[in-house]
């Protein structure tokens, strides 16, 4: 079902969509205003530098020959004066153009955040989520240079580059030319680089999330690991992806420290070649070149080369960016399929009759899980559903909550279509326990309190009394403010069962969906917890989804599912009657008691 695992590299974009770029300037358009000011703040102090040459020339040529001391300390002290005014306008560039990069990354990071939290589970059955993970946190965090730094300096640069080639044509109109002589050569490497860089970038960011993917999974099973000595194969399967991340990335580094060295090497050779002319034509006295001028130009020359070679630099962050853009924002274009529908209404407040009207449903085209699948309950009763593994058991009361959507026919809520209705107000009368006890970080408390946030603590409690959790909560030194970490690490597997069922209860659903909500708790303490759970079911609808067949005798209903339909329905009694294939469940499972206590 997996669309790529860690050991599948994502496909590559052939050409890249302007159109990312246009979407990246929608979030940086709030902040333009405080840009715009330290934009000015950079080209008004660039401006200013720009005078400096023309103050050695002078001092050069005329003040020092004359021995004008006046004006000697009048230009050096404008000189230092042009001097502070840069260093200050860098720091409130600095300061500024962190903060607003910061708040860019922030705004990108909370969309992609919040699409995430509406995409539909078959998003995350397809993919590894830590190859989620690292466009949410990696991915993003490689836009900060360019946004922080990038585009206020290329804006800046590209003016002051039309300032400095204004003052070099001024100054000498040859060794002007014969300065941008060089471009063409830069040109060429530029060309030469600019696709292969782009394409070692992508194949380095898909390395980077093969590497991701391998160890959020390797660290998610780790007792798995170590339970079967897998380590030192593990180590295998890392330093190979490791390795793949490394050779990619020196790949893409190489490309990318091309072009900064390219101009030092055509900037340096340029220098070189107007110093030996210039020095030339200082020596013709048919030339009327003076050494302050030489010195005035050569000073232009270093000015010129210096903001082509953070144009350079912001070239290579872009074509590093583009390469994780296209991530970002293929992660925020993913369609939600499972959405409220146009004109979706709020679903009044549930009953509990629950109604499957031909009923079709499969994960993958072309394999169905679900085929006509019919059945009315009313309210209050209490459907318990049995089969095979992979019979679609999880996938009917998915359905109910809608998780997914269904390929074909209807699921009625009290007579409402509920792909009619919000989501939110369909799911927030519903309580569900899965096969996945999730334990969030924080206290007990407040992981009960998940299922309602405005419960108070005596509600709390009363849930964990309930579901029998009272109990063994009490017995922890901070009692229901204890500590647990994520994934409930420290507690057993039934007490995290016994804490995420008090979670759901304490909802106060009106349909309640227990996913072998009784896997992991021992007969003893399946007992009692059996005598709350016949309190809380009274009046309300209820799918009890369970493999000890012990523990749903007293359903209303049995439906027994497999190969895609309901084979057998009815209660317990008249199952075992039938002597079917519920009866044959049952029969095994009870020699197999049988055969344990003996």
């Amino acid at each position: 079902m997996a669309r790529n695992r860690y050991d599948m590299d994502e496909i590559l974009e052939e050409s890249f969509d302007i159109k990312q770029l246009k979407r990246l300037a929608h979030y940086i358009s709030p902040s333009k205003k405080r840009m715009a000011g330290v934009i000015f703040l950079m080209l008004t102090a660039s401006a200013l530098g720009m005078v400096v040459p023309i103050f050695i020339q002078r001092m050069m040529d005329i003040y020092i020959p004359n021995k004008d001391m006046h004006k000697i300390f009048l230009v050096s002290g404008l000189t230092l004066c042009i001097a502070c005014y840069s260093a200050l306008s860098l720091r409130l560039k600095v300061k500024n153009m962190s903060v607003i990069g910061q708040d860019i990354i922030h705004a990108i990071r909370s969309d992609i955040f919040c699409h995430l939290q509406e995409l539909p589970f078959s998003y995350y059955d397809d993919r590894p989520h830590g190859k989620i993970q690292v466009r949410v946190v990696n991915y993003v965090n490689s836009l900060s240079d360019l946004l922080s730094n990038g585009i206020v300096n290329t804006i800046t640069d590209l003016c002051n580059l039309f300032f400095i080639l204004i003052f070099m044509f001024v100054c000498d109109v040859k060794l002007t030319l014969l300065c941008l002589c060089g471009l063409p050569v830069l040109a060429v490497v530029i060309v030469f680089i600019k696709r292969r860089q782009r394409r070692a970038w992508q194949i380095q960011s898909n390395k980077q999330s093969n590497l991701n993917a391998y160890i959020a999974e390797s660290i998610n099973g780790i007792r798995v690991t170590q339970s079967f000595v897998r380590e030192e194969v593990n180590m295998g399967i890392f330093n190979k992806l490791s390795g793949g991340f490394r050779s990619a990335w020196m790949k893409a580094v190489v490309y990318n420290f091309t072009l900064g060295p390219s101009v030092e090497l055509i900037s340096a050779v340029t220098t070189a070649f107007i110093y030996v002319l210039g020095i030339r034509w200082i020596l013709d006295p048919n030339l009327p070149l003076t050494v302050g001028t030489l010195i005035l130009f050569t000073s232009y020359i270093s000015r010129f080369w210096t903001p082509i070679n953070t144009l350079a630099s912001f070239y290579n962050s872009l074509l590093t960016a583009i390469s994780y853009l296209e991530r970002i924002f293929e992660t925020i274009d993913e369609p939600v399929n499972v959405k409220d529908a146009p004109g979706a209404t709020e679903m009044p407040p549930i009953h509990g009759d629950v109604t499957f009207e031909n009923v079709c449903f499969s994960y993958e085209e072309g394999h169905p899980i679900l085929k006509n699948i019919n059945f009315k309950m009313k309210q209050g009763e209490t459907y318990a559903i049995v089969g095979p593994t992979g019979a679609g058991k999880s996938t009917i009361v998915n359905l109910v909550s809608r998780f997914y959507n269904v390929d074909s026919g209807t699921i009625y809520i009290d007579g409402v279509d509920i792909s009619k209705v919000t989501i939110h107000s369909l799911r927030s009368q519903m309580g569900v326990m899965m096969q996945d006890s999730f334990i969030f970080a924080g206290t007990i408390m407040d992981n009960i309190r998940y299922g309602n946030r405005e419960a108070t603590d005596e509600q709390v409690v009363e849930a964990a009394k309930i579901v029998c959790a009272h109990d063994f909560i009490s017995q922890m030194e901070d009692g229901y403010y204890t500590q647990v970490n994520e994934r409930g690490s420290g507690l057993s597997a039934g007490q995290r069962q016994l804490i995420s069922f008090a979670r759901a209860l304490l909802a106060d659903p009106k349909i309640l969906i227990l996913d072998e909500a009784t896997s992991s708790i021992d007969t003893e303490t399946e007992l009692l917890l059996q005598k709350g759970l016949n309190r809380l079911l009274e009046g309300r609808t209820s799918f009890v989804i369970a493999h000890r067949l012990s523990t749903i005798q007293n359903a209303d209903c049995i439906l027994y599912v497999d190969k895609g339909d309901i084979l057998e329905r009815g209660n317990h009694k008249e199952l075992l009657a039938l002597r079917g294939e519920y009866y044959k469940l049952y029969i095994s499972q009870f020699d197999f008691l049988k055969g344990e206590i003996g």
